[in-house]
C-alpha cells in the first residue's frame, strides 16, 4: 500500500478488510477477503479505478473475473490462471508442458495409495498439500516413518482440510532458495528485484515450514541481467503457454526457486505479491508501482519496460505470535511501536482493541530497514525488532546474516539450463 501511495498520481487507497496498521494510512472497510460479492459491491460503490487483489484465496475464487464482469478493472490473474497457486499438481503439469525445470513428483489421492509407496521414496522427501494452505502445507520427511505421519495429517486428520485431499510428493532439492517476482501483462513478463526468504521457523533453517520469517534484497551475485535470464526461462514460458490456452496471465507471478548445482528449479508458483519478500523488494522500487500495475492489466502494456531500483539493501524480519506455526496466540498487547524509527513497520496479524494494538495471530509484524549494505540494514532492522514487545513474540536472529557476512549464493546457471 505504501508503495502505491508513493505514486506521483497521489491515489486515494482504500482497503478491505485491513488491520490496525493499515488503518493508520488508509480507509478500511469491514469486508472479508474471501467475500467476492461484497468486494465487488465495495469497489463499485467507491468508484474504484483499479482493484488490486492481494491474497491468494480470492484470486483462486475468481474475484478478478467477477470484478471484470461488473465492468471494474482489476490487477491479478483470473481464476483459471490462478490455478498455478491453487493446485500444486496442476502447476506441475503446466511446468511439464512448458518445459520449466522443477522437481520430480508423484500425486496421491488416498492415504492407502500414498502410504504403500513411502518405502520406495527417496529421502528426504517433500510432501505438499495440493491446495491452498497459507504457506504451511509443506512437510519435509527425513525417513518413511515421518512421511507416513505427514500423510496421516493430510488424509486422515484433515489438518489442511480440502487442500490436503490430494498430496504431491516430490524429490528434495538441495541448494539455496531464491524468490523472483515478475509483472505480467498477458504477453510479457518483466522481472522485479530478486530476494531470498527464510521459510523455517528456527534459526539455521530448522523446525517447521512457515509462510516466511524474513527476507532480504538484493541477493549477492543476482543482478538485473541474471534476473532477466531467469524470467525468460521460468516466468515467460508460463505467460506464453497460458496465452496460447486462452487464459492470459495478468498480474504478478512469484517463482520460488531452488538454485541447485544443476541449475534453477521451480519449487512453487504464487499468483500474488508474497510476503515477506515483497516487504524487502518494494521499498527498493523507484519506478511508479501504481502505473506499472495499471499497465499490467492491458495486453502488451509492459512491453519494453525496465524497472528502476535504489542501490540500497533491504532486510525484513518477521515477528510471529506464540505457538506459530502450529498454533497461534492472539490478543497480546504490542508495545514499543512508537519507539522505532528509520524502519518500515508492516502490520500483518494485528487488531485494535480498546485503543491498543494487539496481536491477531500468526505472523504479526514485518520490520524492514534500508541501508547502504546488508549489514547496515540488518543492524537497523534488529534494533527496531528488539524495541517491540509482546508476550510470546518469536523471530529469527539470522535473517540475511550469511549474505551480509559475504557468503555467496552459488549455483550452476546459464541461459537455457
Amino acid at each position: 500500500m505504501r508503495a502505491l501511495q508513493r505514486s506521483p498520481s497521489q491515489p486515494e487507497v482504500i482497503c478491505a478488510p485491513g488491520n490496525a496498521g493499515i488503518a493508520l494510512d488508509a480507509r478500511c472497510f469491514d469486508v472479508a477477503a474471501d467475500d467476492v460479492d461484497g468486494l465487488v459491491r465495495l469497489a463499485a460503490d467507491e468508484g474504484a479505478d483499479l482493484t488490486i487483489v492481494g491474497p491468494e484465496a480470492p484470486l483462486v475464487a475468481g474475484l478478478v473475473d467477477s470484478l471484470e464482469e461488473a465492468g471494474l478493472r482489476a490487477f491479478g490473474p483470473s481464476a483459471a490462471a490462478a490455478r498455478l497457486e491453487g493446485s500444486k499438481a496442476w502447476a506441475k503439469d503446466l511446468m511439464r508442458d512448458a518445459g520449466i525445470p522443477t522437481a520430480a513428483h508423484t500425486v496421491f489421492t488416498t492415504y492407502e495409495e500414498a502410504e504403500a509407496q513411502m518405502d520406495c521414496a527417496s529421502y528426504p522427501a517433500v510432501l505438499k498439500a495440493d491446495g491452498l494452505a497459507a504457506g504451511k502445507g509443506v512437510i519435509i520427511a527425513a525417513e518413511p516413518r515421518e512421511a507416513r505421519a505427514a500423510l496421516r495429517g493430510f488424509f486422515l486428520e484433515e489438518r489442511f482440510g480440502e487442500a490436503g485431499s490430494r498430496v504431491v510428493v516430490e524429490e528434495y532439492l538441495d541448494g539455496e532458495e531464491l524468490s523472483l517476482l515478475a509483472l505480467c501483462d498477458g504477453e510479457t513478463a518483466i522481472p522485479m528485484a530478486p530476494a531470498q526468504d527464510f521459510k523455517r521457523i528456527g534459526e539455521g533453517d530448522t523446525g517447521l515450514n512457515t509462510g516466511g520469517m524474513g527476507s532480504y534484497s538484493p541477493v549477492p551475485e543476482f543482478d538485473g541481467s541474471r534476473a532477466r535470464d531467469l524470467v525468460r526461462e521460468v516466468h515467460q514460458p508460463v505467460v506464453d503457454l497460458l496465452r496460447r490456452r486462452g487464459t492470459p496471465y495478468r498480474g504478478v507471478l512469484y517463482a520460488g526457486l531452488m538454485m541447485t548445482s544443476a541449475g534453477p528449479r521451480v519449487l512453487e508458483f504464487n499468483c500474488r505479491f508474497g510476503d515477506p519478500e515483497t516487504q524487502a523488494v518494494l521499498p527498493r522500487l523507484r519506478s511508479d508501482l501504481l502505473e506499472l500495475l495499471d499497465s499490467s492489466t492491458r495486453d502488451g502494456g509492459l512491453q519494453g519496460r525496465e524497472l528502476e531500483w535504489t542501490p540500497e539493501s533491504a532486510v525484513t524480519v518477521v515477528l510471529a505470535s506464540r505457538g506459530y506455526p502450529e498454533s497461534s496466540s492472539s490478543g497480546d498487547v504490542i508495545e514499543g511501536l512508537e519507539d522505532v524509527d528509520g524502519v518500515e513497520v508492516t502490520h500483518a496479524g494485528t487488531a485494535l482493541r480498546e485503543g491498543s494494538i494487539v496481536t491477531a495471530g500468526g505472523r504479526v509484524l514485518n520490520i524492514t530497514a534500508l541501508g547502504p549494505s546488508l549489514e547496515d540494514a540488518r543492524e537497523c532492522a534488529y534494533r527496531a525488532v528488539e524495541a517491540i514487545r509482546f508476550d510470546g513474540a518469536q523471530y529469527r536472529r539470522d535473517i540475511a546474516a550469511a549474505a551480509a557476512a559475504g557468503a555467496k549464493l552459488t549455483t550452476a546457471f546459464s541461459k537455457g539450463d
